[in-house]
């Protein structure tokens, strides 16, 4: 562990890492004893929220002593500023919860806390808390949209498709995804990706899977009904094709397809798309429900090849299937999307996007990266 005299910030950020969860809890509960009505902005379980302010905590901590960090640092904070809008917090709120930080950090170092290190780290909260503040106050257009859900079906027993139509159209590029509220779980925010375009009739569509202890997205298979009124707040994510740049290779896992396939109808739309490969993986056959999608794009764009593999060969009895790969014209293989991508050939040379569940993207990565294709050349989102 660092010297908490030569190298004070770095000490405190490691004894923070050594039992995260009782700095966090200790803050929240300091913060709520002072101003109990903030509670009241938070969901009844914290457990997102304590992991997520460690996380920047801990980011902050670390980057501060390092000045060539702090650019892409003030833009995270802007960024985090913005976000927090949704949550109903006020500019009157940093002050606060910077003062709670301190106080927090002060306790943690004990002896430790002398008037240098002291100085050193208020400054650094506060210079956090301002930047965030700032972007929120200066940031244009509303914090929260709303959008009603105009239609909703099952494609598969776990995957919903939900489409909505904005009050008006929000402001994001395709790839990206948006941070969503639905009316059965108020205050609880999850990351949703847009299977289509933006456009000015402010249209959205998302493909929903159920995940296994996951309330928001159950909740919406289950109980998310024509009607509903749902909250969308900022775009995030940085998916693109450069156009004019190398050919495309395109990696999806289930309902990852969604961010994708908004880029592939965009570049449907150019000239100068580039040549793209597609390979779009699911556990089951019976789960690759955008078949006749992507069908349709390939009979029309010939610069556009798709792939689909399975794991499995067979559908379990209660799937359910929508489509099969058989009734396809669509190449079908057996194995992961990126095995099969991998047993096709080499792809150093091409733009790579990769979009799935958090374990189908570190997987793929892992695997090109150990297959040749440089670390700059893949693109995916948290």
């Amino acid at each position: 562990m660092s010297d908490p005299e030569g190298n004070p910030i770095e000490y405190l950020r490691q004894r923070i890492a050594d039992d995260p969860a009782t700095f966090t809890r200790h803050f929240f509960a300091r913060l709520f004893a002072i101003r109990p009505d903030l509670r009241e902005l938070y969901p009844a379980s914290m457990t997102h929220q304590r992991a997520s302010f460690h996380k920047m905590i801990n980011h902050i901590l670390a980057v501060v002593p390092q000045p060539a960090g702090h650019a892409d640092l003030i833009e995270v904070l802007g960024q985090l500023g913005r976000d927090h809008r949704k949550f109903d917090v006020l500019p009157e709120y940093y002050p606060l919860a910077a003062k709670v930080v301190v106080d927090e950090f002060a306790e943690i170092l004990g002896e430790a806390w002398t008037p240098d290190t002291a100085a050193s780290i208020t400054e650094a909260v506060n210079l956090a808390t301002g930047v965030m503040r700032g972007a929120a106050e200066y940031v244009e257009g509303p914090a929260v949209w709303t959008a009603r859900v105009e239609e909703k079906f099952r494609v598969s027993r776990g995957v919903s498709v939900i489409r909505l139509v904005a009050d008006s159209p929000l402001p994001h590029k395709s790839g990206q995804y948006l941070e969503v509220q639905i009316p059965q779980w108020r205050r609880v925010w999850r990351n949703f990706s847009p299977a289509i375009p933006p456009n000015p009739q402010g249209e959205l569509e998302f493909h929903i899977r159920s995940v296994e202890g996951g309330t928001v997205s159950k909740s919406i298979i289950l109980e998310t009904r024509v009607g509903d009124v749902w909250a969308l707040a900022q775009a995030h994510g940085t998916l693109h094709v450069e156009y004019g740049g190398p050919e495309v290779l395109m990696i999806a896992g289930g309902t990852g397809l969604a961010p994708l396939r908004a880029i592939l109808t965009d570049m449907s739309r150019r000239v100068d798309a580039p040549r793209t490969t597609l390979y779009y993986g699911t556990k089951y056959p019976g789960e690759l429900y955008e078949l006749g999608v992507l069908r349709r794009m390939v009979a029309t764009n010939p610069w556009l090849r798709v792939v689909v593999a399975s794991e499995e060969k067979d559908d379990p009895w209660w799937l359910n299937a929508s489509a099969l790969p058989q009734d396809s014209t669509i190449e079908h293989r057996y194995g992961t999307a990126v095995e099969v991508a991998l047993a096709d050939g080499r792809w150093t040379e091409h733009q790579v996007l990769v979009a799935g569940s958090p374990d189908m993207v570190q997987n793929t990565r892992r695997q090109l990266l150990i297959a040749g294709v440089r670390a700059s050349s893949i693109q995916h989102d948290p």
